[in-house]
This record gives structure tokens, C-alpha cells and sequence, in this order.
């Protein structure tokens, strides 16, 4: 079984887009842990009212510890062998999930992939965390959507750590001295640039 961590925080409106997308999934033997960090608006409502339809998903609650840390709260909930991310403002083309399964089993030696993305309402460049002038492709970035491993891993490495704004780089710069990590092309997931609470988006207007 694969476990899909989504984090949210007051994303009522956005939420239903991504629950959808993984609704449509030709693989079907998943589960979604909503991972709701300290919302105060209508989103255990829309979470909660999905759950009562499907058994697959899960709601928990917990007041905000940011991204890092609903993550981490959000990984101790899986009960998959495979584990991977679906952030509440993003969304998973149908064949998302299938084909990144498919992948794990042919490569049993790999512990970990990530990449293919499709960039959606937005420029395909992101602030660059080192260096407050300078932007970086998302192409040559590790999105952490994308991270599709199995369970030993976030445990092995510790999980993932502040500060929030590439914790996803440092998880994947961590899990990389102890495991065997592939990168795969298949553009599947959906990364929407126009959400204006995105981390990124947030993070380039405080550089303006």
C-alpha cells in the first residue's frame, strides 16, 4: 500500500483539487493521511466530509508546527510500505501513483525517487535558499511532492527539519548518504505556482 502525507493549512478551498486527483488514481491501493495543521478555517469540515465517503482517507488534526513538522506528524500515521507526498495546492495526473509503484517494484535496490513535474499558473524558477539574489529552476530542484520512498527511509534519516523553506533539500541531501535515490522523468505531478500562500510564492515577495 502506498500513503499519501498531505499537509494543509487553512486551504478549505484548495484542498477538494487535490483530494479529487487522488480519487482518480488508476492505482488504487492507497490511502491519504490529511494532516491538518492548526487550520482555523473550513478545512476539517471538507476533509472530514471526504473521509465519511471513502475509508481510504484519514483526518488529523494538530496545532501549527509548520511544514517539517506536519510532515513528520503526518509519516508516523502511514501504515504503507511506500510513502509519498501530495501537498494541498497541488494535484496528481490519473497515472501518478501507478507508475512511480511500478518503478519500486522493478527497482528493488532504490529506496527513494523523486522528480516529474508539471508546472502549472506560474514561472518555473524559485527562490534559491542560499542565496537571496539568485533563482533556481524547478527542473534542477527536489521537489518534495515528488518524494516517493519506502518507509524505512523518513525514519532512517530522522524525518524532515527546519527551516520549513527547503527542508525538502536537506531530507534528500541526508537520505542520499545512506540510500540509493533515482530520479524519474514521468511529469505527473501537478505543481501549481498560483496559490498565493505557497511557500515559495511567500518567500519571493518578502525578497522584493
Amino acid at each position: 500500500m502506498i500513503s499519501v502525507v498531505t499537509t494543509t493549512y487553512n486551504r478549505a478551498a484548495l484542498l477538494p483539487r487535490a483530494v479529487e486527483s487522488l480519487l482518480r488514481q488508476t492505482w488504487t491501493n492507497w490511502e491519504q493521511i490529511i494532516l491538518d495543521d492548526g487550520s482555523t478555517d473550513g478545512t476539517a469540515a471538507v476533509a472530514e466530509d471526504y473521509c465519511r465517503r471513502d475509508s481510504r482517507l484519514r483526518y488529523s488534526f494538530q496545532e501549527n508546527t509548520g511544514l517539517s513538522g506536519a510532515r513528520n506528524a503526518g509519516i508516523a500515521l502511514a501504515r504503507g510500505e511506500l510513502i509519498t507526498f501530495l501537498d494541498s495546492d497541488d494535484e496528481y495526473a490519473p497515472e501518478h501513483l501507478r507508475l512511480r509503484a511500478e518503478f519500486m517494484a522493478g527497482h528493488p535496490e532504490v529506496d527513494m525517487i523523486h522528480g516529474g513535474v508539471t508546472i502549472v499558473g506560474g514561472p518555473d524558477v524559485v527562490p534559491d535558499k542560499f542565496d537571496s539574489g539568485r533563482t533556481i529552476a524547478i527542473a534542477d530542484c527536489f521537489v518534495g511532492g515528488t518524494f516517493f520512498m519506502r518507509s524505512h527511509v523518513p525514519t532512517g534519516v530522522g524525518g524532515f527539519r527546519q527551516p520549513d523553506y527547503g527542508d525538502d533539500h536537506d531530507f534528500i541531501q541526508r537520505a542520499a548518504g545512506k540510500y540509493q535515490i533515482a530520479r524519474v522523468d514521468f511529469p505527473t505531478y501537478i505543481y501549481h505556482r498560483d496559490s498565493p500562500d505557497s511557500m515559495c510564492n511567500i518567500l519571493a515577495r518578502d525578497r522584493e
